[in-house]
């Protein structure tokens, strides 16, 4: 019909028609649109609610649970990120209550694999795949939950099919621990770095599929810059890239366990009962070093000198310990543990006491707290270090004989798997290693040593040699009578300090090193053990030391004096001493001035090797006691941790009784002190 041939009506008619069906279609996109939007919103509200069904997450935090890595090579980047917070489990065994637990928080850090070729672009991939992640975690939120419920048993960890599924895709290694003998025991696990769950405000829908696409390319290029057989291959280089400055920390980053107090701070605390005949409570003051020395007679530097009680060594070396440069308080970058127990001050309270019991009983204690860590599980202990400030004789007590000497704490099977520091370690096992008696020195600075070095050269000295100490009439095979009774015989060219009693001038300092700075050669015979303090004291003093057995230091502190033991010492055989055939002036004399000279000179290079610096301060360009002691305990750790790669029992290149000869020398073939050794008593 033509608009013309209508009528009024009609045309006026019409575009009411239409308004209404107009009104008609908007009423239904309304609803479709709202019925899509409360569709939406309770799509995205399931995916935030909690586990109790309550709740939603609060759209300003980001919740992100991240897995330590504990591969054998990694380094760490840390980045402080204020929205960003993980959860860390109880690392004190369960002493905090669950809700600490599962409240505890603490900054983000990425744990990288080491062993990349370009550590920045790693760094930058892995910054960008975390922003990425982000953005997808919310939509990605409902299926990640799905997929934790399915794979978590009723306690809450990984399934067994799952947890071995990842560690296959992963490349992570398994290390069997056979290495402890035990027959069934859980194996050390090389872990990976786990995927992180993410839960995040939503972003928009569109760019699901493009950053998806852009999170799985970035992945794989970060898995081709990450190498991990590599990485266990050169843990010692990558382990700590990020530190910068001239000290690295790579493969040096040692973790301190933070024991009950028991162990160490009580025992401190109640000095006055750590001994029943000395107050060693004057001895603990200034972090063990004791009270500070005068200087009588100008014998003394102005400063650095203390009365230190050389069984205060445990003290010194924690506070030491304290102060080292590549501390970490993550246990998973740690090369190595250390463990803060005062073995020599605890069973010293008790070794006169014929009640095993109590002198076990703390050793007992700290051994059973160790294994229940989830540190000791990644190496079974191999990686712990301890210091026991006294000889290795006070720990090796038999365990068939309550009464006998000492505490079993060397012999029990999880001490075995360490690394314990002592005062004079056994011959005859592989678990304990020497370190050096602490001396009265403790510089502070580098300019201290080079001034007393400077000291010790210029010294004129008056006799031949000397000897501080006392006979020990009760041990048939000591040669001290014939060398009290060899030194009164040389009259002038000897000097002879005699030790008889508490009162007498052996127990101060003063009179003990003014000797030895006057003497040129100072007689360290054995006594009641192998080693002697004396001997520290006298290198201390530039005095060249005469060993009459080579248990009192050529086997003993391997990581602190040479092993050409000719150029700094004289070596006279104990038994021909005792048979009489060796006179000790004839042969000190038949040495040449040049000769001497230069073992003086050796000697005195070797005082900054052989003193403790002190806590407070930093030696910079010196390393001291403690930092070769650290040298040798990481590369140990370090041999260990290779013999566990190699598939290798501990130290099964050689057998315990030749652990003497391994580690002095390297080797375990036939040797000119096999017969010395083939001995056990304690004396040449």
């Amino acid at each position: 019909m033509h608009r013309d041939n209508m009528s009024s009506d009609a045309l006026m008619e019409k575009p009411n028609t239409v308004k209404c069906r107009c009104r008609k279609h908007s009423w239904y996109i309304v609803l479709v649109s709202f019925l899509l939007w409360f569709g939406l919103f309770y799509l995205y509200s399931s995916v935030s609610v909690g586990d109790n069904g309550l709740g939603l997450v609060d759209s300003n935090e980001i919740e992100v649970n991240v897995s330590s890595s504990d591969l054998e090579s990694n380094f760490v980047h840390d980045v402080d990120k204020k929205e960003a917070m993980v959860e860390v489990s109880d690392v004190n065994g369960g002493e905090e209550s669950e809700n600490e637990t599962e409240n505890a928080r603490k900054p983000v850090s990425k744990s990288l694999v080491g062993g990349a070729e370009n550590v920045d672009q790693i760094m930058d991939l892995v910054n960008e795949l975390e922003a990425n992640n982000q953005t997808m975690g919310r939509e990605n939120g409902a299926g990640n939950v799905d997929a934790d419920s399915s794979a978590e048993n009723d306690e809450g960890e990984p399934s067994k099919e799952d947890d071995d599924t990842r560690k296959k895709d992963e490349g992570i290694d398994i290390v069997d621990p056979s290495f402890l003998g035990e027959k069934e025991s859980t194996p050390v696990v090389e872990r990976g770095n786990e995927d992180t769950v993410l839960k995040q405000k939503p972003e928009k829908v569109a760019r699901r599929s493009s950053i998806r696409s852009k999170r799985e390319s970035m992945r794989q290029k970060l898995k081709q810059n990450v190498d991990s057989s590599s990485v266990v291959q050169k843990r010692a280089e990558n382990t700590a890239r990020v530190q910068s400055g001239p000290t690295s920390c790579a493969g040096r980053y040692i973790y301190i366990h933070n024991l009950p107090k028991k162990f160490n701070q009580d025992l401190l605390d109640n000095c006055r009962s750590l001994s029943e005949w000395t107050d060693m409570c004057e001895y603990t003051a200034n972090y063990g070093l004791g009270s500070q020395l005068p200087d009588y007679d100008k014998v003394y530097s102005r400063t650095g000198w203390f009365g230190t009680n050389q069984f205060l060594l445990e003290v010194i070396f924690h506070n030491r310990m304290k102060q080292y440069r590549c501390l970490t308080k993550d246990p998973s970058l740690a090369s190595a543990i250390f463990v803060p127990y005062y073995a020599g001050l605890d069973v010293g309270r008790y070794l006169w006491d014929s009640d095993g019991f109590m002198r076990d009983y703390d050793a007992l204690n700290l051994v059973k707290w160790l294994a229940a860590k989830p540190e000791w599980k990644r190496m079974w202990g191999g990686d712990h270090f301890l210091v026991a400030g006294r000889i290795n004789w006070d720990f090796r007590r038999d365990p068939k004989n309550e009464s006998d000497w000492g505490n079993e704490l060397l012999n029990l099977p999880e001490s075995r798997n360490m690394t314990t520091l002592v005062l004079e370690s056994s011959p005859w096992n592989y678990n304990d290693f020497a370190i050096p008696y602490p001396t009265y020195f403790h510089s502070s600075s580098d300019n201290e040593v080079f001034q007393w070095q400077n000291r010790m050269r210029r010294l004129k000295r008056r006799y031949l040699f000397s000897f501080a100490g006392a006979p020990r009439p009760n041990l048939h095979e000591s040669i001290r009578n014939e060398v009290i009774d060899q030194c009164r015989a040389s009259r002038r060219k000897c000097r002879l300090l005699e030790c008889h009693d508490k009162n007498n001038k052996c127990y101060k300092p003063v009179y003990v090193m003014k000797m030895f700075q006057n003497s040129v050669y100072c007689l360290q015979p054995p006594g009641d053990s192998y080693t002697r303090r004396s001997v520290f004291d006298s290198i201390l003093a530039g005095c060249i030391p005469v060993f009459f057995h080579p248990g009192t230091a050529y086997v003993q502190y391997i990581w602190h004096l040479p092993k050409d033991y000719t150029k700094y010492s004289v070596f006279i055989p104990g038994t021909d001493v005792k048979s009489g055939k060796a006179n000790i002036e004839r042969i000190l004399q038949r040495i040449p001035k040049e000769k001497r000279l230069a073992m003086r000179e050796e000697v005195i290079k070797l005082i900054p090797k052989v003193i403790y610096a002190n806590p407070t301060s930093r030696l910079e360009t010196l390393e001291d006691a403690f930092d070769l002691t650290i040298n040798g305990v990481l590369d140990r750790v370090e041999t260990i941790r290779q013999q566990i790669r190699d598939g290798k029992s501990l130290n099964s290149d050689f057998i315990e009784d030749d652990s003497w000869k391994y580690f002095t020398y390297g080797t375990v073939g036939p040797h000119e002190w096999d017969p010395i050794f083939a001995n056990r008593n304690l004396k040449a």
